[in-house]
């Protein structure tokens, strides 16, 4: 962390190193709130409204009023990238609960807390983009959407953490989690996606549907949207470990991560065991999107 970023916090800017929440914050005490996390490409906030409308989406789902409209928290977005003049970087926008007492009470929080950082990040070292990343699948299954929706992206992120735990204690970045039925969800962080070919040949991009329990990633989406564009036919389709293990390219998406190739998955190659055609298509294609989207802050 850089103190002499500036952060927003409940209307005003203030350098991190002064910026303050409450030991009886909700978001602090149970998790109660919930989160975004964009990207900055030259001065420009990537699919901002997309963020915003899965944010409020998020907050209504867990009963939260937020205290800024739509409108106004993208001015506050804006506001915040201007005052720290970041021309790359990454945003994570929070909604918590606020200030409370000791009891799950909602109704004892009269104010949900409003926190907006600007930073810079790096995820991961070029050489994962260049040669593809190895991954496991892990024993932590994702949530239910019936006991809580993967959908609410909410401060509570302990079932993404655990698997993170055994990706730490396997020596590799990433893992495919499954859901209760067994069957692939998504990552601890990102989303999944493989290249599928039939025993005609016949090539289509596959990924998991939302009721396989997955969050709906904006970069998955926007991914979706090139293979469009480029003629890559795209299906949201259930997939065992067999589909994974059988594919023949792979790849992760997500805001901080971006486009990843996946060569390795619990010690089998994916492929060819090398970034595939259609995965570095996709890259590329994204990098330029990302580049050119949207309009500046400063």
């Amino acid at each position: 962390m850089n103190p002499e970023i500036q952060i927003y916090l409940d209307g005003n800017l203030v350098p991190a190193s002064q910026a303050k929440v409450s030991v009886y914050d909700h978001g602090f005490l149970y998790g109660d709130g919930v989160f975004e996390g964009l990207r900055i490409y030259n001065r420009r906030v990537f699919r901002l409204d997309a963020h915003l409308e899965r944010l409020y989406r998020s907050a209504k789902a867990i009963w939260l009023d937020p205290p800024l409209s739509q409108s106004e928290m993208r001015s506050a977005i804006e506001k915040t990238v201007a005052a720290n003049k970041l021309e790359n970087g990454y945003i994570r926008t929070i909604f918590s609960r606020g200030f409370g007492d000791l009891g799950l009470d909602p109704r004892k929080c009269p104010k949900p807390t409003t926190v907006i950082i600007a930073d810079a990040i790096k995820l991961y070292p070029a050489e994962v983009y260049e040669e593809g990343m190895e991954c496991i699948t892990v024993a932590t299954r994702r949530s239910r959407p019936d006991v809580l929706n993967p959908a609410i992206k909410s401060l509570n992120y302990l079932n993404n953490i655990l698997a993170k735990i055994e990706c730490i204690r396997a020596g590799v970045p990433e893992c495919i989690m499954l859901n209760d039925a067994g069957l692939v969800a998504e990552c601890s962080g990102d989303n999944i996606f493989i290249v599928h070919e039939d025993l005609r040949g016949r090539r289509e991009l596959r990924t998991p549907p939302v009721s396989a329990g997955i969050l709906e990633g904006i970069t998955r989406d926007a991914v979706m949207e090139l293979a469009e564009s480029l003629g890559i036919p795209c299906v949201e389709k259930n997939m065992s470990l067999f589909d994974l293990y059988a594919a023949k390219e792979a790849f992760l998406t997500g805001t901080a991560a971006e486009v990843v190739p996946v060569t390795r998955l619990d010690m089998r190659e994916i492929g060819d065991g090398k970034p595939g055609e259609i995965t570095q298509k996709l890259m590329s294609a994204y990098s330029e999107l990302r580049n050119s989207e949207g309009n500046p802050a400063f």
